[in-house]
């Protein structure tokens, strides 16, 4: 019997490259353009969003609806994207039924309350450490798409779960190394505690959406992704404007302007931008996720964990600890696993 000789690093090397010849000359050019936009988007954008959240409240922003208020204000940038979409694909858009239109308000409810749960995060938690916090969506993810999708949950999965949790409990037994001097430890817990629920209720809403296309829509194409993004976002934007009336905070826009760090123009500056990168984030992931694959999504994901970490000690003067960079690379491992689990082996 002949044994077959393992093949050498540089025979693997010429394999891949091979096929990833093969891969690229397989699609026109413009995919690879859209595609390179999408990951630029998801790289820059997200990172950039969660550094002009924290800069809002350490430079003298106060108020966490304004700062849920800016993730959903953008909702009519996705909706440029879409009108055009229908002549393009040549597509009607989706009629809207009581059930679907409830899904949306539901889905749009529970956005809000995310975004205002991330903003107590932003509030008492460095960027760096509210992103790591942040990754434990991958978690709920998995679980809630497990209770209420039926997804499979393999060995990758549960061993990806098991080490982003031992991250997390890394982080909150060195809470001490990271908190801020104007954070008392009370708040600094409850920005924890927050971060967490955000987190898992992202994942809900990960999974109810899942849902909604497979009971209610029946496909998944890229404009219906993004009706659903635009129409979400949208009932987000109209309960946190109700919440920001209510609170009056849009009354405490001007003081917060004239007391912040830079004056007025440097205040709405970090709102403007923040309002554009949330949803350039957000756009970039859909775009992504169609263009390639959600295993290409999750590697961006997990990429731009440590650069928003990497990013915030560099440009906001975060503390990192010995301990905080751990559970980064215990995070990334996490992540590694669970990408090469959900990889579709052939």
């Amino acid at each position: 019997m002949v044994v077959p000789m393992e093949k050498s690093w540089s025979d693997k090397f010429r394999s891949f490259r091979a096929m990833a010849w093969v891969t690229y000359k397989s699609k026109p050019n413009m995919h690879w353009i859209l595609l390179s936009l999408s990951t630029a988007a998801m790289l820059v954008a997200f990172p950039a969003s969660s550094l002009l959240s924290r800069v809002y409240y350490s430079d003298g922003g106060k108020s966490k609806w304004i700062i849920s208020w800016v993730a959903v204000a953008g909702w009519p940038i996705p909706a440029l994207f879409l009108i055009p979409s229908y002549f393009v694909l040549g597509v009607l858009p989706t009629p809207l039924d009581y059930k679907l239109t409830l899904s949306y308000v539901v889905l749009g409810f529970l956005s809000a309350a995310d975004n205002l749960m991330y903003a107590y995060g932003y509030a008492y938690l460095p960027a760096s450490t509210a992103s790591l916090l942040g990754s434990t969506s991958l978690i709920f993810s998995a679980l809630f798409g497990y209770l209420l999708v039926k997804n499979k949950i393999n060995a990758s999965t549960i061993n990806a779960i098991v080490i982003i949790t031992a991250a997390m409990v890394i982080i909150a037994l060195d809470s001490g190394s990271d908190r801020y001097g104007n954070v008392t430890e009370s708040q600094y817990i409850m920005g924890f505690i927050w971060n967490i629920l955000g987190s898992a209720l992202h994942g809900l809403i990960f999974a109810l959406s899942e849902l909604v296309f497979i009971k209610l829509l029946g496909r998944r194409s890229f404009h219906v992704v993004l009706e659903q993004q635009v129409m979400v976002s949208f009932f987000a934007f109209v309960f946190t404007t109700l919440g920001l009336i209510v609170n009056r905070d849009f009354q405490a826009m001007a003081s917060e302007a004239r007391s912040f760090k830079g004056g007025r123009s440097s205040y709405f500056s970090v709102l403007i931008w923040g309002v554009i990168t949330f949803q350039l984030g957000i756009l970039g992931a859909t775009a992504v996720l169609f263009l390639a694959s959600t295993v290409l999504a999750g590697v961006l994901n997990a990429i731009r964990v440590p650069l928003t970490s990497i990013a915030a000690v560099i440009l906001l003067h975060d503390p990192m600890s010995g301990f905080k960079i751990l559970s980064l690379v215990i995070t990334f491992w996490g992540f590694a696993s669970y990408i090469y689990g959900n990889y579709p082996q052939k």
